[in-house]
């Protein structure tokens, strides 16, 4: 579970104009949250603490930028409650970040951070990015790109539009060969398996759902349907 340290309305970390809440208030919401994962038997509950201190316009401190964000790290992990730090940061520049895991961890050898290898981020205009591999090493233990699957599924159905804007049906034509070629296996090559079609039948045949069942799946030829 991820909580983040702003006040209502939030806003996403690679937008001006952010404020946090007291740093009090933190701890006790990220209190609450453990406590709660507890009294449900949950031991194994994560819980992500975020700032987004380090480009903040207003909070209830004084400190501003890498002071901010690091003081916030530093309350959050003294309260023992979260899992993984998570600070947002707003460029793919290493030399924040760096700073950032090293200062906590003069304090908290052992923390554990989160990073969001973000989209915003033009990284294949950076001369040097940062590895996964480099992360692991500062400690990030959870790494995540944050709108990766959004940017692929838009990446692909603009290739698809313009395909058959070109060559008509022979554009989606291309598209499902590359999705059956021989030795790959895209999960989407057939929609009524990505969507559960033969469970629906199965459970719905269960509970005695009106005409769903084995007995109802047409008889089709495998070279002609998906």
């Amino acid at each position: 579970m991820l909580f983040r340290s702003q006040v209502l309305p939030k806003r996403c970390g690679h937008i001006g104009g952010k404020a946090l809440i007291s740093p009090g208030e933190m701890v006790g919401k990220l209190k609450m949250m453990r406590a709660v994962a507890d009294d449900l038997g949950n031991k194994d509950f994560v819980i992500i603490a975020r700032t987004d201190g380090l480009s903040a316009v207003d909070a209830p401190e004084s400190a501003r930028g890498m002071d901010l964000a690091v003081n916030r790290a530093l309350t959050y992990l003294d309260s023992g409650v979260p899992d993984l730090i998570w600070c947002e940061f707003p460029t793919s520049d290493r030399g924040p970040l760096e700073t950032f895991t090293s200062e906590v961890h003069k304090r908290y050898p052992d923390a554990k951070f989160a990073f969001n290898y973000s989209s915003s981020f033009k990284w294949y205009n950076d001369e040097k990015p940062i590895t996964f591999d480099e992360l692991g090493e500062m400690g990030i233990k959870f790494l995540f790109i944050t709108l990766g699957g959004q940017h692929a599924m838009g990446h692909g159905m603009s290739v698809l539009l313009s395909e058959m804007a070109q060559q008509k049906q022979q554009g989606y034509i291309n598209l499902q060969k590359k999705e059956w070629e021989e030795g790959k296996d895209f999960p989407t090559k057939s929609h009524h398996f990505f969507s559960g079609v033969p469970y629906h039948h199965l459970a719905g045949k269960m509970f005695d759902s009106a005409r769903l069942g084995l007995e109802f799946v047409e008889d089709l030829p495998e070279d002609k349907v998906v």
